[in-house]
């Protein structure tokens, strides 16, 4: 019997599932491909969407497309289809970031006849060794929150399964001494300030950030409404996409017209990290902070990405907590209790998935 090939429509909906990962900037740098005759996804990287100052050598365009193969990953398991994920499987063509072998889950169950069971479709009750499923009520509810959250720690329980959803995709989530968490709040500070005054990143940040009538309308980028409002005591934890000039991005000049709030005295930071530092590492890194996103949404923890510090090569090594043997930071995390916030602009599938 030939095996069932995904359909448009399946393919159509796993892909949706995909783009609600979040990406630099809300880039969403992906383009999808199904090849109807093999009924396999592939994932290419979009080189129109790259963040040249910012993210030169693609690091975290790598991150954020591998967000969206585990969010993938996670509604094929929710549709009964099997994902066979090879990252980087054409050495010659470094684009092509992932391809998505699809198969249909079938599980045995008794049939009329004890001697002749009878095969049913897996989403009517399969395993699910991975863990995915659970997972899929977040991946819609999943936002990146810029507000204030409150003061209240998050117990070690919480952490501590966090910790594990991370080492599910081979990277490591540590949760830094109130020393170092310090030592990084310093940096991300510092690269904060440089952030402010660098031209290309500024450009960087003017294509991505959409303000008035246009953060209506926005399929991408990140619109005034998720910005966050100011701090009131002037120290950044959160990326300032509105500026801190009269010039510069759209954003710029709007800092003063937002309100202003009081942040969490002593956030509470995470350290997402891989053993090495390639390409593929950061698509695992990807996949790995996907896993612990949707974790924290179910467990009713709101994630702030707050990574500014390992975007600058100086900044990125003094990141990494010495009392771990995390070899490299790929991001890092604030986590903690926020309010509700809206989700920020997806484009539509059909811009992002071509069918051959």
């Amino acid at each position: 019997m030939q095996p069932e090939l995904v359909g448009v429509e399946t393919a159509r909906s796993l892909v949706r599932a995909a783009t609600a990962a979040p990406s630099m900037h809300n880039a969403q740098p992906w383009r999808f491909r199904l090849l109807r005759d093999s009924g396999t996804l592939q994932l290419w990287a979009d080189l129109t969407r790259v963040l040249p100052h910012t993210d030169p050598t693609g690091r975290g365009l790598h991150i954020g497309c591998g967000a969206a193969v585990f969010n993938l990953r996670v509604a094929a398991a929710e549709a009964g289809w099997d994902a066979a994920v090879r990252l980087l499987p054409a050495p010659e063509d470094p684009r092509l970031l992932a391809t998505i072998g699809l198969e249909r889950l079938e599980r045995l169950e008794p049939g009329p006849e004890p001697d002749r069971p009878r095969l049913r479709p897996a989403s009517a009750g399969h395993e699910d060794p991975a863990g995915l499923i659970p997972l899929g009520s977040a991946v819609f509810r999943r936002h990146t929150n810029r507000f204030p959250f409150r003061d209240e720690p998050v117990h070690e329980v919480l952490r501590a399964q966090l910790a594990d959803a991370a080492a599910r995709e081979g990277a490591q989530l540590v949760f830094p001494a109130e020393w170092h968490s310090e030592n990084v709040l310093e940096l991300i500070r510092d690269a904060e300030g440089r952030d402010a005054t660098d031209p290309g990143r500024l450009k960087d940040l003017e294509r991505w950030t959409r303000t008035g009538t246009e953060a209506e309308t926005a399929v991408d980028g990140v619109p005034e409404y998720a910005f966050g409002p100011r701090e009131r005591d002037g120290h950044r934890v959160i990326r300032d996409f509105a500026g801190r000039g009269t010039g510069g991005p759209a954003g710029a000049g709007r800092a003063g017209d937002r309100e202003s709030a009081v942040f969490e005295a002593a956030p509470q930071l995470a350290l997402l990290g891989t053993t090495e530092d390639r390409p593929f590492d950061w698509l695992r890194a990807g996949e790995a902070l996907e896993r612990v996103l949707l974790t924290a949404t179910l467990r009713g923890l709101s994630v702030s990405l707050t990574s500014q510090a390992l975007d600058w090569e100086d900044l990125r090594w003094p990141v990494r907590d010495p009392a771990t043997g995390m070899g490299y930071v790929q991001m890092v995390l604030r986590i903690g209790y926020g309010p509700k916030i809206p989700a920020t602009p997806r484009r539509p599938v059909d811009d992002v998935l071509d069918i051959v």
